[in-house]
């Protein structure tokens, strides 16, 4: 079975969510704008979810882990709890 690695930055708007993709694209560190900006207690560790199999998350953040390209930061990608920036940090 697949197993990803991610982390994410969760916030309630687009908007913020495509200031603080924008800051990351210019240089700032994802860890640091995820402890300053998530909304997920995951933000505490630099928005770390550790490892994973498909079906633990939810089905938009699944499809992004799972499909797209590994070492990028993703997003917004819009779920129940808001809007996410995700980097997969590893897949096998």
């Amino acid at each position: 079975m697949a197993k990803a690695k991610a982390r994410h930055i969760l916030v309630d708007t687009k908007e913020t969510c495509e200031n603080i993709k924008e800051q990351i694209e210019n240089g700032a560190d994802f860890a640091e704008m995820a402890k300053l900006h998530s909304k997920c207690p995951s933000g505490e560790d630099g928005g770390d979810l550790g490892e994973f199999t498909p079906g633990q998350m939810v089905k938009e953040f699944d499809e992004v882990v799972f499909r797209d390209e590994v070492g990028k930061v993703h997003g917004p990608v819009k779920t129940q709890f808001g809007f996410h920036l995700i980097e997969i940090t590893s897949r096998q």
